[in-house]
């Protein structure tokens, strides 16, 4: 019995840390980078332009507040579920979402037993790999998607500058970048072109889709068109600079990836030894690591050797995770 409340305790850990490893990057460095924004643009006191920018930051102030409650649940979030899946560009559904959390759970609920684990055991594991396994894959298809925005939308920026200076309005600038930049930054600006056909007005449209990526470069497109709608000036000027400072922020991130490779490579060779060495014994002697899978002090030595790795690669990963 002490066991196995023990092994529960284990397995609602390492739940946690799964679920704290899926989630996404705080918040805290978006609203710092917005209220600069803020505190430079906005001198003249227009109300229009703080209101903007105070509703931007409300919208990720409440992304984060859905992040919280999720992760204090420990159970999956319908809402943000979808929004992950609008982030991914995916066409599922949030029942086709669960039904993959049932398979995710009956594979190794099914497998374990038969290799010969306990069935206790084998609940605890396939417990944990439904709730993690999906969010971490939806959470790499997205920020893989978002990758890719990022690095095309300076492109899309300088798009927008050429037909403006044309003498194009924005709305017709904006379906030519739909049109003619493939990918996830024409699929997101087709989207902001079709609701704007549809009677949105373009801040809704913009914040909409600001809201679904999250990323800050999209959130400084938005800042910028909101600020020259109300207090004017040159709209060609002021993206022709935002675009410059995206590219150059996206040359500071690939060098920091650069100087950071060493200790990620570090980070990789280290996590990955003791599985390596576990697995070449385990074919050079079968019957000398066979005690891990059926005696229980081994599988708890072990359970708790993977909990303790697991806690060093995160916080291995948190130094060598650098926010610009």
């Amino acid at each position: 019995m002490l066991t196995m409340l023990f092994m529960m305790v284990m397995a609602a850990f390492m739940t946690m840390f799964f679920f704290v490893a899926a989630g996404p990057p705080a918040q805290r460095a978006f609203t710092k980078r917005l209220a600069g924004v803020r505190g430079r643009y906005n001198v003249s006191g227009e109300p229009a332009v703080s209101d903007q920018v105070r509703k931007l930051l409300a919208s990720r102030a409440t992304l984060a507040k859905r992040e919280e409650t999720a992760f204090s649940r420990f159970l999956p979030d319908p809402v943000e579920i979808t929004r992950k899946i609008e982030a991914a560009g995916k066409k599922w559904t949030v029942r086709q979402y669960f039904i993959g959390m049932g398979i995710t759970f009956a594979v190794p609920f099914l497998i374990l037993p038969i290799l010969g684990l306990p069935l206790w055991m084998a609940l605890i594991v396939a417990t944990a790999a439904a709730l993690a396994l999906p969010r971490l894959f939806l959470n790499f298809m997205g920020k893989r998607r978002i990758a890719q925005f990022v690095a095309r939308f300076p492109d899309a920026i300088e798009l927008l500058v050429r037909g403006l200076r044309a003498g194009l309005p924005i709305a017709e600038t904006m379906s030519a970048i739909a049109s003619e930049i493939e990918g996830p930054v024409g699929s997101e600006f087709q989207a902001v072109s079709d609701r704007m056909r549809i009677g949105r007005t373009l801040e809704a449209a913009l914040q909409e889709t600001a809201d679904r990526l999250g990323t800050a470069e999209f959130q400084f497109f938005v800042i910028t068109l909101a600020i020259q709608r109300e207090t004017g000036g040159n709209l060609a000027e002021t993206l022709s600079n935002l675009s410059d400072v995206l590219r150059k922020r996206m040359q500071m991130k690939l060098k920091i990836s650069a100087m950071s490779s060493e200790s990620k490579a570090s980070a990789y060779i280290i996590g990955a030894l003791p599985f390596v060495v576990f697995g070449l014994i385990s074919f050079i002697s079968p019957t000398y690591m066979a005690g891990f899978f059926s005696d229980q002090r081994l599988m708890i030595a072990g359970m708790g050797g993977l909990i303790w790795m697991s806690i060093g690669a995160y916080i291995m990963r948190q130094m060598i995770n650098f926010e610009i």
